[in-house]
């Protein structure tokens, strides 16, 4: 049975490979439902298990505060993907999820293409990006912001060619097991994994950007975290409570 299904809408579903919740049989409920909510698209389940609807909201709340308070460059964000010094590449954000990095990158002006592999998600991302491109105050940075469905791990070579955007650099946030006590944190990463599981193609997943990254690849990690299995970092950030793997091919000033 899908773990998710689209409430009310035949074209949304059609258009992302998911049922429609009509056209389950009878007494089939997924845990999950894709459905319109407040003008926006959510995806809601069990509060109690899943916490309530997730959207993808780059013009209110948490990415409002970011695009006007962030710390601009200076955040570890924008120092490992090569923002920090005056350039501003080209990103890949290979394992979007709700694109929270991909538009801190965009808000500093960087173009980035955002692939997606769970289709519920992608689908989120997509409506998260039509509402930011008509509202003016985010119209700009969405501009930046590009869209691809797929699995990054498998076909990311053919997707950024077809999104025709420069690998300069690629950025991966593997999943991994939060240890936050927050239990909206918690909530959030247990309908990630209802839908995504966890990335144990995650070896798989860097050796492909290793090989698609013109300039380097970015990997984020707690910061106890080994890295993820294969070739070493050549450099490491650490934060407070994550850290960035920098796998470097040359410079980006090169």
């Amino acid at each position: 049975m899908s773990a998710v299904a689209v409430a009310d809408d035949a074209a949304l579903a059609a258009r992302w490979g998911l049922p429609g919740l009509d056209a389950l049989p009878s007494g089939e409920v997924p845990p999950l439902t894709l459905r319109r909510e407040d003008d926006r698209l959510v995806l809601a389940g069990d509060a109690k298990v899943y916490g309530k609807p997730l959207a993808v909201d780059f013009v209110e709340g948490r990415a409002a505060h970011r695009r006007r308070f962030g710390g601009g460059r200076g955040q570890l964000i924008a120092k490992a993907c090569g923002l920090g010094k005056g350039a501003t590449p080209t990103v890949v954000d290979a394992t979007a999820g709700l694109g929270r990095d991909a538009f801190v990158l965009a808000t500093l002006g960087a173009e980035v293409l955002m692939v997606e592999r769970v289709a519920a998600i992608a689908a989120l991302l997509d409506d998260g990006l039509a509402r930011a491109r008509a509202d003016a105050d985010t119209a700009g940075i969405a501009a930046r912001l590009h869209l691809a469905h797929g699995d990054a791990s498998r076909q990311l070579a053919i997707l950024v060619a077809e999104a025709g955007i420069a690998p300069q650099v690629i950025h991966l946030d593997p999943m991994f097991p939060h240890r936050e006590k927050s239990a909206l944190v918690k909530k959030e990463m247990r309908l990630f994994r209802e839908l995504a599981g966890d990335d144990a193609d995650a070896p798989r997943l860097l050796e492909a950007a290793l090989d698609v990254a013109t300039h380097r690849v970015v990997v984020k990690r707690p910061r106890k975290a080994p890295p993820i299995e294969g070739p070493a970092p050549r450099h490491v950030l650490e934060g407070k409570t994550s850290r960035y793997d920098l796998y470097v091919h040359r410079s980006l000033n090169d």
